[in-house]
């Protein structure tokens, strides 16, 4: 052990003593993932034939310039964050547009994000207490924001639209988690009976599952789902997230197959018990995914 290091241990340790959280440690990555824009893509470049003209092969092959095209902004979110339009380009509501010499501040445009969602959530759920409506309301705006920034493959420039992004249907976050949030619910409501889920493995043999999956609606509804985590090896192996987020027609089959059940539950019959994984199954699979992306599931929506 050098000397440099015992000093850092002993640093270390003295701030843990003092109850005092210690800072992060940066510099040991094996790969570096540069996020920078399109533009900066030369500078780069020269970056990693810099480190190779030094000698630093492995250093040059590990550092990943992740670049991405620009984010604009469609007319009708500008006028909701209060940028002054044209009357030309205000009349072209779903056009593309990137005011010139104008930023967006992330921050901004969070929290006007929050300030719908929560509009959103309290007309649905007024009664709640205001502290749950808001971290719902939390999780929904940066799961909208977090979702439609990565559904894009990074060569795509983006026309970012908040009611686009904040919609309950089409390819959202928000309709990904509503998914997550029916499936939970319908398993709450067996807690709420006093029930537990049933075990599946003593209950739903291989012969069992046999029997079950060749039909055609249970076989198409497992089908898609079951492939989230091929979806995510070929996001990591292309350091392409969209490969990941594209997941609406797969949700489309579980909201169909989610309607279904409530009928069922309460029967204590095989084809329930059969039902119920399922519906655990995509709740875990939904969930996965989401945490990949970095989304959380709201406690309702």
């Amino acid at each position: 052990m050098s000397t440099d290091d015992a000093k850092e241990i002993e640093r270390t340790a003295k701030l843990v003593a003092e109850g005092a959280e210690p800072a992060p440690e940066f510099g040991r990555g094996s790969r570096v993932y540069n996020v920078i824009d399109s533009r900066q893509s030369y500078l780069q470049d020269v970056v990693v034939a810099g480190l190779r003209a030094l000698g630093f092969e492995e250093q040059a092959e590990n550092s990943i310039h992740f670049s991405y095209e620009m984010v604009a902004l469609t007319p009708a979110t500008c006028v909701e964050l209060g940028i002054e339009l044209s009357e030309k380009i205000s009349a072209k509501p779903t056009s593309r547009f990137q005011p010139q010499g104008l930023g967006v501040k992330a921050d901004d445009l969070i929290d006007k994000l929050i300030e719908k969602a929560f509009e959103e959530v309290t007309s649905r759920h007024e009664n709640d207490p205001e502290e749950s409506r808001k971290r719902a309301a939390t999780a929904i705006a940066i799961g909208a924001l977090r979702y439609f920034m990565l559904k894009f493959t990074r060569n795509s420039v983006i026309a970012f639209d908040f009611a686009e992004a904040l919609s309950f249907e089409g390819e959202t976050g928000p309709y990904v988690q509503y998914a997550a949030v029916r499936a939970r619910n319908i398993l709450r409501k067996l807690e709420e009976r006093g029930e537990t889920l049933p075990d599946f493995k003593a209950l739903l043999s291989r012969e069992a599952m046999a029997r079950q999956l060749p039909r055609k609606t249970a076989g198409s509804c497992c089908w898609p789902p079951s492939k989230m985590e091929s979806a995510i090896d070929r996001a990591i192996a292309s350091g392409e997230p969209a490969h990941v987020a594209r997941m609406r027609s797969n949700c489309a089959i579980v909201q169909q197959f989610l309607s279904r059940i409530p009928g069922f539950i309460g029967n204590q019959s095989r084809e329930e018990t059969f039902l119920l994984w399922m519906t655990d199954y995509f709740r875990a699979q939904l969930e996965r995914t989401l945490d990949v992306l970095g989304i959380q599931v709201p406690e309702y929506m």
